[in-house]
């Protein structure tokens, strides 16, 4: 089979190991042929793509980033979309295009594949771990190993300078991040979007570790609101910004802020996303064979399975009340 390739959105690391391990067993098992589209929907688009090959893949597998490029452009924002992205599918004789995005790169390609008849097969990937119907997506677990990394440096100058330390991760709509890390890396406070934080508690955290004679850790993500819905952050650099300078203010206590940003996304995988990536990779090119359009690669427990991929992007997968609570245990 002829088979194309893109990976969209947010880049992540992980990227590579999937399209590594596509094209390996695609060639090495089946004798298919593989072009890469650069920058995502873009390059189905514009029909900017180059043929991949193993010597091309070869050696990516610890690389962050993608060696295709990435882009949000979204298929479907043109009415003649959908006829672009068939047309190039045509042009190029491919049977098939595996999409390796996070929720709205792969929301396009379940509507291009259950509207518009296409043979597209998803991947997920994304640092948020938000894509329903998976237990982990490709880049989380790195991004959770950096967090909780910066978490364990950040305890030792919080004690030394008896300060309050307000690390902000990335989060979107879905806390995860934030809850893996701030439960890993010991955090006094886990501030997350799915729940609204009272500041008065959150400063009662502070002063009751105070209390004990430590300095507190408050792990917040970017899209974390308070319950006072008469707060206003816009125009202030960040919740993480707005919150340290909140908690001084209310509590007395030095408070300082570390925005993590893009630096949760760079770098190479670790083990693990390297292992779910390379799975992921085999499963997906199985899942082209089998003809399986429509349909995500998904992990669940051990084993790698198929889901609908309107399933899977139907809302994000958000953090129950059940797991927070796990992390409430180490508050204050």
């Amino acid at each position: 089979m002829r088979v194309g390739l893109l990976t969209g959105g947010s880049d992540c690391p992980g990227l590579n190991a999937v399209i590594r391990a596509v094209v390996r067993k695609g060639v090495q098992d089946h004798g298919d042929t593989f072009v890469g589209f650069r920058d995502g929907w873009r390059g189905v688009l514009v029909d900017d793509a180059a043929e991949l090959g193993i010597t091309d893949v070869r050696g990516t597998l610890p690389r962050g980033g993608t060696i295709l490029g990435s882009s949000r452009t979204d298929p479907l924002a043109q009415a003649d979309g959908p006829a672009r992205v068939r047309a190039t599918l045509e042009s190029r004789g491919l049977d098939g295009l595996i999409v390796i995005g996070g929720i709205h790169t792969l929301g396009a390609a379940a509507s291009l594949a259950d509207e518009h008849g296409l043979p597209c097969v998803g991947v997920p990937k994304t640092i948020d771990n938000d894509v329903s119907r998976t237990d982990y997506t490709v880049g989380f677990d790195t991004a959770v190993t950096v967090a909780t990394e910066t978490i364990d440096r950040l305890h030792t100058t919080a004690e030394s300078h008896k300060r309050v330390l307000v690390v902000e991760v990335m989060g979107r709509e879905s806390g995860w991040i934030a809850t893996y890390a701030g439960l890993a890396g010991g955090a006094n406070g886990v501030l997350i979007p799915e729940y609204p934080f009272d500041l008065e508690r959150v400063c009662s955290w502070v002063t009751s570790r105070f209390g004990a004679s430590y300095a507190p850790i408050v792990v917040v993500a970017d899209n974390a609101r308070p319950a006072d819905t008469t707060v206003r952050l816009g125009g202030l650099s960040g919740i993480g910004e707005w919150l340290g300078r909140e908690i001084e203010r209310r509590t007395g206590h030095e408070a300082r802020a570390t925005v993590l940003g893009h630096i949760q996304r760079g770098g190479t995988p670790t083990p693990f996303d390297r292992w779910l990536a390379t799975r992921f990779g085999l499963h997906a090119i199985d899942a082209v064979h089998d003809r399986a359009w429509g349909r995500m690669v998904a992990l669940r427990g051990t084993e790698v399975t198929r889901v609908r991929l309107a399933d899977a992007v139907a809302a994000p997968k958000t953090v129950d009340r059940s797991r927070y609570a796990e992390n409430e245990v180490f508050f204050g």
